[in-house]
């Protein structure tokens, strides 16, 4: 048996809700046939956007969202997506799928999208192709007050009088790859360069550099050292960091599956290192992380489109158990992070939905958003567990405390053996019952389809927390406990 101490008076910070955020860009199937049906589609949409994932989104308390991003964003241009006559052009992925981007969805569309979800704004501005002015511009036309600049002026004829709500502005995407190609020190002169006149456009605005790939420590180190004594706003390091995969989406076994979620649990030692790293500067008490894409990375081809849209990928159990070990992470590290976005929403990646047509469906990742939402805004406890010293038979906790409740999230990181657990909370006494969700499926390789939307899903019971439970093997777990 394992046991889990939650020790109250060892409280690591507040969990910013920005940390379940979420990524979108113009890719494969993300927004066309994904996010986007048109405002004529005969699929239930809100200003063109599919009602079923508003709504869906809207249920798990999407913080912010993050576009155009990725490398979608290095050959953007934001005047192409506005106005009522836009230009077809060539994208950064069209060499690879052979689409063309028509610019239905811009700056307007996308806003729209954000506030029918209830969520903020995070734009990734173009550093690679773009000049500093042009951004400025773009941030003039979004943030200005009406009946002050041109920008504003021709904002309002577009349709929005009043300016857009973006608190978050990237200065540049993955800048060390097809951002550029840059050096970490050509991109940190870069950066000073841009963020000084993206401040002088506006000064409330939360700027977040292109930080590392991964464990490139020496990006970090570097792009530190040529700012860290130039006076110019920071607010964020963006970090990019996926895990891979291990075997294939949906065909793994045993130990592919232990391989995925060690590949995961690296994400710790990688954000610690770099967090050290901006400590080493004296950067920390004015620079978050800023962990812009996370998540698995299998071979494509095993989405319900057959290949068709580019980087589509199944999400399977082993996907939510990597879902529920990554956020307990950042739940146990939030004083060091500012923002996260899992990549991608729809039909991409590590996504929380998949829809074509008529058809839509969420995924056992969004399942653990939804079982992990009240830790947003909560004061995180630290946690201890009893002999959990091999990975292989560990349990992924984080626990946080808000409005008289406790939450606890697990994970069984086992494929093959159940876990007895028993709570134990040190300083704050709890209720003996507390609601209990459950997400598992006996199959580690299950998966929901269009046909079998509900394959794998959670169920919620009544828990006795006085006395010890099972976890079973590959279950994610939440727990919301009435303190006393």
């Amino acid at each position: 048996m394992k046991k889990i101490y939650i020790v109250y008076p060892k409280s690591i910070g507040t969990i910013a809700p920005e940390i379940y955020g979420h990524f979108t860009e113009q890719l494969g199937g993300v927004f066309y046939d994904g996010l986007w049906v048109g405002n004529n589609s005969e699929v239930e949409n809100i200003n063109g956007f599919r009602k079923f994932v508003i709504d869906k989104l809207k249920a798990i308390n999407v913080p912010v969202i993050r576009w155009p991003c990725g490398c979608f964003a290095e050959t953007y241009d934001w005047r192409d997506g506005i106005g009522k006559e836009r230009p077809v052009r060539r994208n950064w992925w069209t060499p690879n799928d052979g689409r063309y981007e028509n610019n239905a969805v811009g700056t307007h569309e996308f806003m729209d999208f954000c506030e029918a979800v209830g969520a903020k704004a995070y734009f990734a501005a173009n550093l690679t192709s773009s000049t500093p002015l042009h951004i400025c511009h773009w941030m003039d036309y979004c943030l200005s007050n009406e009946n002050t600049t041109s920008m504003a002026a021709e904002r309002k004829i577009n349709g929005s009088a009043d300016p857009f709500n973006i608190p978050y502005w990237g200065v540049g995407n993955e800048n060390w790859g097809g951002g550029g190609n840059m050096s970490p020190a050509h991109y940190g002169n870069e950066y000073r360069r841009y963020a000084t006149l993206m401040e002088n456009t506006d000064n409330t605005a939360a700027l977040i550099a292109c930080g590392p790939n991964g464990s490139d420590y020496k990006w970090s180190e570097e792009f530190c050292r040529t700012i860290v004594n130039s006076g110019v706003k920071i607010n964020g390091l963006a970090m990019h960091y996926y895990c891979g995969s291990a075997g294939d989406a949906l065909n793994f076994n045993k130990d592919e599956w232990y391989r995925m979620l060690s590949q995961a649990n690296k994400m710790e030692e990688i954000l610690l290192r770099h967090w050290h790293i901006l400590q080493g500067f004296g950067m920390d008490n004015r620079v978050k992380l800023a962990i812009d894409e996370w998540g698995c990375w299998h071979p494509e081809g095993s989405g319900p489109s057959k290949g068709y849209n580019l980087f589509e990928q199944q999400s399977t159990v082993r996907d939510a158990v990597v879902t529920a070990l990554t956020l307990n992470i950042f739940n146990n590290n939030c004083e060091k992070i500012m923002m996260a976005n899992v990549a991608q929403l729809v039909n991409n990646l590590h996504c929380l939905f998949f829809a074509s047509g008529g058809d839509s469906i969420v995924t056992p990742t969004y399942h653990v958003f939804d079982m992990f939402k009240d830790h947003q805004g909560g004061s995180a406890i630290q946690t201890a567990v009893t002999g959990n010293d091999e990975f292989n038979c560990s349990v992924s906790v984080s626990a946080s405390r808000k409005n008289g409740y406790t939450t606890v999230t697990l994970a069984n990181l086992s494929a093959e053996t159940d876990m007895e657990i028993s709570l134990e909370s040190v300083g704050v006494n709890l209720q003996n019952t507390a609601d209990m969700t459950v997400l598992y499926n006996e199959d580690m390789h299950a998966h929901n389809t269009f046909e079998h939307p509900d394959t794998v899903k959670p169920f919620t019971c009544a828990a006795d927390i006085s006395k010890p439970f099972i976890i079973p093997k590959t279950a994610v777990v939440s727990l919301k406990c009435k303190e006393c």
